[in-house]
């Protein structure tokens, strides 16, 4: 089985937070997700999440802080990825789709209506329990 890491994005403005749609010709292309992308070599999951979000989205990141790592499996894929999932409450550009994804910003009810991946749903009834964290939030998700 192969692993990978990963680094991803809950970016919020507001209330609301950052989807993004997998384009077509990508592994499970239709599924929503939280932006970012594999950790590369001797990165940190930081540093990859900074590197993606500007590549991705064309963003810089300001402020982030870890909420959570979890692992999930995709045994049809034979993959098992580990995620670290970062709530971004300050960033400098206007997210703009740099792959051909689609975005939208949604909040923490609406996200069950939008079919995300099996490795982010998870954390979508944590979000839509939990008050926006706000820029400036030293340990967001509190």
């Amino acid at each position: 089985m192969r692993h990978i890491e990963v680094a991803a994005g809950i970016v919020w403005r507001g209330g609301a937070f950052l989807a993004a749609q997998r384009p077509d010709g990508k592994p499970m292309a239709g599924y929503w997700e939280f932006p970012g992308g594999k950790v590369e070599g001797a990165e940190r999951p930081d540093q990859a999440l900074r590197r993606e979000l500007a590549e991705e989205l064309g963003i810089g990141v300001r402020q982030a802080a870890l909420w959570r790592t979890v692992e999930h499996c995709y045994a049809e894929r034979d993959l098992l990825v580990r995620l670290h999932f970062f709530h971004v409450t300050a960033f400098s550009g206007e997210p703009c789709p740099a792959e051909g994804q689609n975005l939208r910003w949604i909040s923490p009810a609406e996200a069950p209506r939008l079919d995300f991946l099996p490795a982010d749903a998870g954390l979508l009834a944590q979000l839509a329990r939990m008050s926006p964290p706000e820029a400036g939030t030293a340990d967001p998700g509190k």
